[in-house]
């Protein structure tokens, strides 16, 4: 059996770390990750961080989860080029509340706790702050973060006294973890770990205790070299509301051949075994898409239970994989409903008319010449010669499909 560091290490979960022996991360205690509130939710790159979290917890660990209601106000520098601009305390306060019901559901059924630290710095004064906290840093060190001097020099942004003072924020962040919650390990994204050391050495000058940082790589895109997490239509979100459950299920169906199996490791908790015994079938029949699949399966039922990724999978399958309208289920039908076309009309309306109401045509000429040509379905089946609609054609949970071509559909609801 593999201990916790050696199935991140395969997973490919493990970047930069403070501890030497591998064996300190095998023996549980408490980390914590944090999380910004420049927006509502998370989106699939927060997601593999939040699976090495879920690891750890199955491996023992404590999590504690910090939703940053007050880095939020002050705006993170890492990774950005110019200032971010400044959001509104109530706009945080709403992130807050949403990315605190979201990161709850990542680790449902485990031990863990949820912080705000606008709860410890909403009463700091300013002299305190650089008394307790900016006295222990050294102007030399931090000028040397990647995220300061890539912002500073000729021909370059800039960064304000409030962006540069984000990393002693965070530094503190772990100070107060410590002492309040016994946190000893922060993990998250490698592109964060000039924030996230600065609290290591903060502890250690405050207390004389060893806590350490683990990061992580970005989750790269191999077909395009770039950030993994957006597809045509931009960022995909956990929330349903800005990436619908659908949208979130067909984003992982069509993930690149290259990297799928990076994305199983990453983003599912199947083993080792299961995992290669899915990349060897794959690769002896890439047209059945079954890595894609079994991803796309694992991370939605992650995301949005089981019930939700049910109904995505029987959507999907009755547009492009078959799936018998007759056998669709009403939530499946209701996911289609939300994702294509949808219109009421009576009984005794013509296909030829229904489908220039749809949208999938222009003009009633327009679909009589296609469904002479054989390039109409309803309910799966060809329209041979234009007709009414009947009662009976309400096969799919008391809707219809319709067809235009492989790839454009509609969803007809029958008024009786």
């Amino acid at each position: 059996m593999s201990t916790i560091y050696q199935d991140l290490l395969w997973r490919g979960q493990i970047k930069d770390r403070t501890f030497i022996d591998e064996e300190w991360l095998n023996d549980p205690k408490i980390f914590y990750l944090g999380t910004d509130c420049s927006s509502g939710s998370l989106q699939i790159g927060n997601l593999a961080v939040y699976m090495l979290a879920r690891r750890l917890v199955k491996a023992g660990w404590k999590a504690v989860l910090l939703v940053g209601g007050a880095t939020s106000l002050v705006g993170d520098p890492g990774g950005k080029v110019s200032e971010r601009e400044l959001m509104a305390k109530e706009d945080i306060d709403k992130n807050v509340e949403s990315l605190t019901l979201q990161v709850s559901r990542l680790l449902d059924g485990s031990e863990f706790s949820v912080v705000n630290n606008y709860d410890w710095f909403n009463g700091m004064g300013y002299l305190e702050f650089l008394r307790d906290v900016g006295k222990h840093y050294s102007m030399t060190e931090l000028l040397q973060r990647d995220f300061v001097s890539e912002r500073i020099g000729e021909g370059k942004s800039g960064i304000s006294y409030a962006e540069f003072s984000y990393s002693l924020i965070q530094g503190y962040d772990f100070y107060y973890l410590y002492s309040n919650h016994n946190v000893v390990l922060q993990i998250g994204g490698s592109d964060q770990w000039g924030n996230m050391i600065s609290g290591v050495p903060l502890v250690r000058k405050k207390t004389e205790a060893e806590v350490h940082a683990l990061s992580m790589p970005l989750v790269i895109n191999k077909s395009t070299g770039r950030k993994f997490g957006k597809s045509e239509e931009g960022t995909v979100w956990l929330d349903e509301l800005m990436t619908s459950v659908f949208k979130f299920y067909q984003f992982w169906l069509n993930c690149d051949d290259e990297g799928v199996e990076d994305y199983l490791k990453i983003y599912t908790e199947l083993s080792k075994e299961r995992i290669d015994e899915i990349m060897l079938e794959f690769s002896s029949n890439r047209s059945s898409r079954l890595a894609q699949k079994t991803l796309a399966d694992e991370v939605t039922a992650i995301v949005h239970g089981t019930a939700k990724r049910d109904a995505a999978v029987s959507a999907t399958s009755t547009l492009f994989g078959g799936l018998a309208v007759s056998e669709v289920s009403p939530e499946a039908v209701d996911m289609l409903k939300d994702e294509l076309p949808c219109i009421k009309v009576e009984i005794g309306k013509d296909i030829s008319d229904i489908l220039v109401d749809s949208g999938l045509v222009s003009s009633r000429s327009e679909a009589k010449r296609l469904i002479d040509q054989g390039g109409v379905l309803l309910n799966q089946q060809k329209v041979v010669e234009d007709r009414q609609l009947i009662s009976t054609d309400k096969l799919m949970a008391g809707s219809v499909l319709l067809q235009r071509g492989k790839n454009q559909f509609a969803v007809v609801d029958i008024n009786v």
